[in-house]
């Protein structure tokens, strides 16, 4: 059994792209059916004592974010299409990759993060109010450390922790849509596939997103300004996540960049005061929140060929 990256095939194969988008949105959707049935993320059954563990948090976890790594080997054993190029091993010499992987993640929220507190300054807090209230402290409370320190932790524990921590739930995505899905549109050109692949992604996330995942319910044209919201973050993202995939020849560097956005994703949340619509930002799923995705999307997708690997 080979795990090395192999040429992309040169037509579609539409059929495995086909059983692979149905066992992955069956499986995923599916599983957040259960989710809605159960209470929905709001008034989801809680879990071992804590309302940190819900059952939808665990069906989330364990059920909807494996669809797309489970599709990639069903489609493989149901189309006898074998378990070459799984793009599984890492290649030494790509570790500069791996560490654009890890670490551009964390600038591009922070540009993000940047550019909503240039645009919407009045929702800017750097006191960190949100935090002080959080942690339950009176207003004008010190909190446990400067706001400058505080957030170097949060950029720490991205870097450090959140590509431990959030590796398997990464994985579960990235091993169907960058692992099976982009390579098999790669046929359509280069440009084309990564926009595809990052908008299906986007509209895998539609149910979840619906029930208040990312950006609650309460929000101007909700749940239908939240779908699109979402596909273009997936969209965006997804191009940087693309690009690493493929010129790495490995599907790792998105898993640990997929992680390391998780982990980071939210700081944009603990600089703002009020109540500002999510689809803006501050988390990195808002729109003005993505310019620094966005910036990076256009440097990857600005020729329509596939990257070169070293």
């Amino acid at each position: 059994m080979s795990l090395t990256p192999e040429p992309p095939p040169a037509s579609l194969e539409r059929r495995r792209i086909a059983v692979f988008c149905l066992v992955a949105f069956g499986l995923s959707w599916t599983v957040g059916l259960a989710i809605y049935l159960t209470g929905g993320l709001r008034d989801s059954p809680v879990l071992l004592g804590t309302p940190r563990i819900t059952l939808a948090v665990a069906l989330l976890a364990t059920g909807y974010m494996w669809g797309p790594a489970v599709a990639n080997a069903v489609t493989r054993v149901v189309t006898d299409e074998g378990w070459t190029d799984l793009r599984l091993r890492p290649r030494r010499a790509e570790w500069p990759v791996w560490v654009v992987a890890w670490v551009a993640p964390v600038a591009l929220v922070l540009v993000g993060v940047g550019a909503y507190a240039l645009l919407l300054p009045a929702h800017l807090d750097p006191t960190l109010g949100t935090l002080r209230s959080a942690l339950g402290l009176p207003a004008g409370a010190p909190l446990p450390a400067s706001p400058p320190v505080l957030v170097g932790l949060v950029v720490a524990q991205a870097l450090l922790v959140a590509p431990v921590v959030n590796a398997p739930f990464a994985f579960g995505e990235e091993f169907g849509w960058r692992g099976y899905l982009l390579p098999k549109l790669l046929p359509l050109g280069w440009r084309r596939a990564v926009l595809v692949s990052g908008a299906v992604w986007g509209v895998w996330h539609w149910p979840v997103i619906a029930m208040g995942y990312n950006y609650g319910l309460d929000y101007p044209g909700a749940p239908w300004t939240g779908l699109l919201a979402m596909t273009w973050f997936t969209v965006v993202v997804g191009a940087f996540l693309a690009w690493v995939t493929i010129r790495a020849g490995s599907v790792w560097p998105a898993v640990v960049g997929h992680a390391v956005v998780n982990g980071v994703g939210g700081l944009g949340v603990l600089l703002v005061s009020g109540n500002p619509t999510p689809l803006l930002g501050p988390a990195a799923v808002g729109v003005v929140a993505t310019l620094g995705w966005a910036a990076a999307a256009v440097a990857v997708l600005r020729r329509d060929e596939e990257p070169e690997r070293r």
